[in-house]
């Protein structure tokens, strides 16, 4: 994980540039990053330990380090979610390179641009890192109403959700799919989403298999998910609900594609891109 906390860094937008989960004041973001209107399955069949480079925030120790729980938290589900993969590639003889998590204030520097607390958590394929400013988290509890770490932990999976795509090749074939048909290029940005959904929630089932979750776990997980649907952003900000500007999907959606992974554990049950509905 690399802290940059407390580090400030400002530059041009680059909205289109990261897979994430949107914050309430991004309504209609656009992530022109690709979808496919063909087959991606099969993910089994397409199919080193974390470098770490600390900076403690604003040099505080970790026990003056407000947030140090939340960091140690989220550094166990990162670690954790990248072994899974890790795994799951290696039993198909495929090699995974492990994304790396920066978590900043207010904004930082990505390949993809400037990261800002705005855009919410997000992923960039150029780099092939994670970006969060913590205080998602706060709001994700009290404006989204969503709390527990199991909340959390869904956030970051659906992230490492889009680096899976990213090493598979299924993010650059969608790319491709959406400069060809730009018509359809927010229906396969939310197929995308719905897709790093599933996979969040293969390796959800990985920590019931583990017994790692505690009651209430799932529900708070399925909460988030909810929480963050574009439907639900939309009536929070008090304008219509439009399903032709979606670019994540709806809760309902959200939630199916989340359960759908969960109850089976299987990455190939996580094709987003076949049928005509979502």
């Amino acid at each position: 994980m690399i802290d940059r906390r407390g580090q400030r860094s400002f530059g041009p937008a680059a909205i289109g540039a990261g897979l994430g989960i949107p914050g309430l004041l991004v309504i209609l973001l656009v992530f022109i990053l690709g979808g496919g209107d063909g087959a991606v399955s099969g993910i089994d069949d397409v199919l080193g330990d974390l470098n770490s480079s600390q900076n403690p925030a604003d040099g505080l120790p970790p026990e003056q380090d407000p947030d140090a729980r939340l960091v140690d938290f989220i550094s166990f589900v990162l670690d954790d979610a990248q072994n899974f993969w890790a795994d799951t590639f290696r039993q198909s003889n495929k090699a995974y390179e492990r994304a790396k998590l920066v978590v900043f204030t207010d904004a930082t520097r990505s390949a993809c641009g400037s990261a800002t607390s705005q855009i919410g958590p997000h992923y960039c394929p150029l780099d092939q890192h994670v970006y969060l400013d913590l205080g998602f988290f706060r709001e994700l509890r009290s404006r989204f109403e969503a709390p527990g770490d199991f909340a959390q932990a869904y956030v970051l999976a659906h992230e490492i959700g889009h680096h899976i795509q990213t090493v598979l090749g299924i993010h650059q074939h969608v790319r491709s799919q959406q400069d060809e048909s730009p018509g359809k290029a927010n229906e396969l940005s939310v197929r995308m989403e719905l897709q790093a959904d599933c996979l969040a929630g293969v390796w959800a089932f990985s920590t019931y298999e583990r017994e790692l979750l505690e009651s209430g776990d799932l529900q708070e997980g399925l909460a988030a998910a909810a929480a963050v649907g574009d439907d639900r952003i939309q009536r929070q900000a008090g304008v219509e609900v439009n399903p032709e500007t979606w670019t994540h999907g709806s809760s309902d959606q959200r939630v199916h594609w989340f359960k759908r992974g969960f109850e089976n554990g299987d990455p190939n049950e996580c094709d987003t891109f076949s049928g005509d509905e979502i």
